[in-house]
């Protein structure tokens, strides 16, 4: 690990062999890069969950909120 920038805030866990294995993230230092990269995580994995039309998605909601209305 020799010749490695050091950054404010981030920390890594190893293992027994000196292997890095995780790493922890201060989200007072990066928590603003840490939103944009998990939404990127949560895009990536919903890539392949089936499409919904934008019109299709106001009527179901406007359905739901019609029905919870009766309350």
């Amino acid at each position: 690990m020799a010749g490695e920038v050091m950054l404010k805030g981030i920390q890594y866990l190893v293992d027994s062999t000196g292997k890095r294995t995780a790493v922890v993230i201060s989200l007072e230092e990066w928590g603003k890069l840490w939103e944009d990269f998990y939404d990127v995580l949560v895009s990536e994995a919903r890539k392949n969950e089936p499409v919904v039309e934008w019109e299709t998605l106001k009527a179901e909601i406007a359905g739901k909120v019609a029905s919870d209305d009766s309350v």
